[in-house]
């Protein structure tokens, strides 16, 4: 176990904890993670992962920003829903990204290819939906955390696996306390 696997688990714990409770404060201790988790899933040869954290950087510097701009960042500020059409689209998204990333995979040599391309589309469905303050997001990351614990289980990262199937707890957790907050209109 590195120092990067326990400061990896650490601040990813604190982050899905952070936004189960709708606190603003998950974005920068997530950005934090992302940078840990991103030099320790590069060195694994998971690539997509790796560059995920990237891509969930900047995700969560423009959540922030509109968590902030929206009025939103109380814990207590409302969620809004999303409709059928626009998880239809998402699901679509998913698919189309997932087949891209498989296949640019293949060709870096990365470790788990199709698993890989496929929790990077989730995961980026997942935030789009988190940095709109959207109920959904918790189905997501939910799908998410169930296909990452197998894979990082096998691939040697024994704590980070453990940190996946804490963060299924805590998204069941974060999901049922969304449920209970204000619902807005989508138009707000």
């Amino acid at each position: 176990m590195s120092a990067g696997d326990i400061l990896g688990f650490v601040t990813g714990l604190a982050c899905v904890w952070l936004t189960a409770r709708a606190n603003i404060w998950n974005f920068p201790t997530g950005i934090l993670n992302c940078i840990i988790l991103g030099l320790v899933f590069f060195q694994r040869g998971l690539f997509a992962d790796a560059s995920l954290q990237i891509v969930f950087i900047v995700l969560a510097v423009i959540g922030w920003r509109k968590w902030l701009s929206g009025g939103h960042a109380g814990e207590s500020s409302p969620v809004f829903s999303s409709s059928p059409r626009e998880q239809a689209i998402l699901f679509g998204v998913a698919a189309a990204l997932t087949l891209v990333l498989w296949r640019l995979l293949i060709s870096l040599q990365g470790a788990s290819p199709p698993i890989d391309a496929l929790i990077t589309a989730l995961s980026l469905c997942a935030q789009w939906q988190l940095n709109r303050r959207q109920l959904s997001t918790w189905a997501w990351w939910i799908a998410v955390d169930l296909i990452s614990i197998p894979l990082y289980w096998s691939r040697g990262l024994p704590l980070i696996a453990v940190l996946y199937t804490v963060y299924l707890l805590i998204c069941l957790r974060g999901w049922r306390h969304w449920r209970r907050l204000p619902r807005a209109d989508a138009s707000a």
